[in-house]
């Protein structure tokens, strides 16, 4: 079955090709809900919201551009959504360059996206939906502040705390590692 089928058939509310939609694109998802996500449970709640509305809003889907990409984009929404009713904050720390080290290019190289992802999700988390959401997912400041009522100045002073704190967290795991 191709995926425009599966599309079509969710759309007629299909039991089995929202099956096949879900075991289709859930892995992937699954994913994107744990970088926003304390725990896997939280993940898997996102998760299920997330697809809820990909079944309840499918026949909005065009057939423009890539499907995975509107699933993904209602995922990260929920995923704010979600973290928002959390009432996160966007924690102020405090401004000393010299406990910022610069991060030597070779602690990344022993570093495996596991770790990182581990390092990104001990964020605090309005750090790590800024950082989440230009980083990973490549929206611009100004779309992050529209996305999550803030300010785009906000978005930016956001980003550049989360990547002090992740250079520091980094160097640490390299004098571990030494």
């Amino acid at each position: 079955m191709t995926e425009q089928e599966m599309i079509k058939g969710c759309i007629r509310k299909d039991r089995i090709c929202q099956r096949m939609l879900f075991e289709t694109h859930s892995t992937k998802m699954m994913g994107v809900c744990m970088r926003y996500a304390n725990d896997s449970m939280e993940a898997e709640d996102i998760l299920q919201e997330a697809f809820v509305k990909v079944f309840q809003y499918v026949e909005q889907f065009k057939f423009e551009g890539s499907f995975e990409g509107w699933i993904r984009r209602i995922v990260v929404n929920t995923a704010i959504r979600h973290l928002e009713r959390k009432k996160i904050s966007f924690n102020q720390l405090e401004e000393n360059s010299a406990n910022h080290p610069k991060v030597d290019s070779s602690a990344l190289v022993n570093l495996g996206q596991e770790d990182l992802l581990k390092l990104i999700n001990q964020l605090p988390d309005g750090y790590r939906m800024v950082f989440n959401l230009n980083v990973i997912e490549g929206y611009s400041h100004e779309e992050i502040a529209e996305m999550l009522h803030i300010q785009a100045g906000t978005s930016r002073s956001q980003l550049v705390k989360a990547r002090k704190m992740l250079q520091t967290q980094i160097m640490q795991l390299q004098k571990v590692a030494v």
